[in-house]
């Protein structure tokens, strides 16, 4: 049986959802840095990242750290919000990043961008609209398929 826990993470934590959304506009700059520029060490920088954000190791994210530092500076009201659906969010958008560097580095760059660029889609979304896909997602698949053990 398939535990898919590890797909939609259960999570008793709480983010900063302006920090995520701070995440995301870094992310979209990022995306749009590797797509301008087409250096693989951009993508490389944000698959790293979204993996540390992806496995709850966000203290030891450049991106999250930033966005922190930044909206402490601005004096930004924290928004918490379960962390569950963002955790989700990372791992959806490090499989995206993942598929567009090994795409990038065989040699399918039209692919690699086009998989890039959907990611920048997401987060753009993420950053203008505070409209996440896959955290629209997440209690769809956690109430069809996680199974308590």
């Amino acid at each position: 049986m398939t535990n898919y826990a590890a797909i939609c993470p259960v999570s008793s934590e709480r983010v900063n959802e302006k920090v995520a959304r701070a995440n995301a506009l870094m992310s979209v700059l990022i995306i749009l840095a590797f797509l301008i520029t087409q250096n693989i060490f951009f993508a490389l920088f944000l698959m790293v990242d979204f993996y540390l954000r992806t496995i709850n190791s966000a203290k030891y994210s450049l991106i999250a750290m930033a966005s922190s530092k930044l909206l402490k500076l601005m004096d930004v009201e924290p928004g918490f919000i379960n962390a569950g659906p963002k955790i989700f969010a990372a791992r959806i958008g490090w499989l995206l990043i993942t598929v567009s560097v090994v795409s990038f580095l065989a040699g399918f760059v039209d692919f690699a961008l086009i998989t890039a660029s959907v990611l920048g889609l997401f987060c753009f979304l993420e950053a203008a609209f505070g409209f996440c896909l896959a955290c629209k997602l997440y209690p769809f698949l956690y109430k069809h398929f996680y199974k308590e053990s």
